[in-house]
């Protein structure tokens, strides 16, 4: 296992979610970062729906009311701070959440 550097603790804003590369069981794939209730919390950039990025590869995530993802695609809605499905048609499915370790203000994931 290695460790991949993701952001600054400090570059992220509460409520506004940023998109990073990384690499898992030897497959490039997407998360997503963001500050949420005060915790740092990152996902795979997949909705549970289909396999497509929340964001719809814009880098641009829709977060309501800065409690809730949105789908691009289809509108499900995911709570930021645990990912579970709250509507729409994966309602009670979770994103896949990232595990972050956050060291002298830089977070860091494993990566394989």
């Amino acid at each position: 296992m290695s460790f991949q550097r993701v952001c600054l603790e400090s570059d992220l804003i509460e409520g506004v979610a940023r998109s990073f590369q990384y690499c898992r069981d030897g497959v490039k794939r997407e998360g997503l970062i963001l500050r949420a209730a005060h915790e740092i919390v990152a996902f795979e950039n997949a909705c549970r729906h289909l396999p497509v990025s929340l964001d719809g590869g814009t880098g641009d995530f829709l977060i309501t009311d800065q409690n809730h993802l949105i789908c691009h695609a289809h509108a499900a809605t995911y709570e930021v701070s645990t990912g579970l499905c709250v509507r729409g048609p994966c309602a009670g499915l979770s994103l896949k959440r990232i595990p972050v370790t956050i060291s002298k203000n830089e977070i860091w994931i494993e990566e394989d």
